[in-house]
């Protein structure tokens, strides 16, 4: 006779929580700054319109990212399907307290979702979203299964 199977708890799901919400930075980069300097203030306007047409927000169990002005496209990210990350912070942005992160998922329509200008520690946002995906897949059980 076997023992009775008692269900494993799963974790208990907290709030959502956002972790950025934010428009790119319009002068990201050194040579973004330095194109302003040479118009004389004109390339920011550009930028900057620019900047106001692309929006993320990164929570515990999402990544979005809306682009466009008048025609938007909406492109969403589970935590959970979040299977790489890298943090590029060149000198120029570093300088301007900007930085890229890059994500590589398990979405056959978004396998790379690009994350530019953000006006963040961008290592600290990493940390934790990597932290909150983590914790996703534990919560629906899911693994990722790497077979190379």
């Amino acid at each position: 006779m076997r023992p009775p199977m008692t269900p494993t708890p799963s974790p208990v799901a907290g709030p959502e929580e956002t972790l950025f919400e934010g428009h790119p930075a319009p002068l990201a980069t050194f040579g973004a700054v330095v194109v302003t300097v040479l118009t004389l203030g004109l390339a920011a306007l550009w930028f900057w319109v620019r900047s106001l047409g692309v929006s993320y927000k990164v929570t515990t169990r999402r990544v979005i990212v809306e682009r466009g002005m008048l025609s938007k496209r909406l492109e969403q990210i589970d935590a959970y399907r979040i299977k790489d990350y890298v943090v590029e912070r060149p000198l120029g942005q570093r300088i301007l307290g900007t930085g890229n992160l890059f994500l590589m998922t398990m979405d056959s329509t978004t396998p790379r979702l690009e994350l530019r200008g953000l006006k963040t520690d961008v290592v600290a946002l990493y940390d934790r979203l990597r932290a909150a995906a983590e914790s996703d897949r534990a919560r629906r059980g899911v693994r990722i299964v790497d077979n190379e």
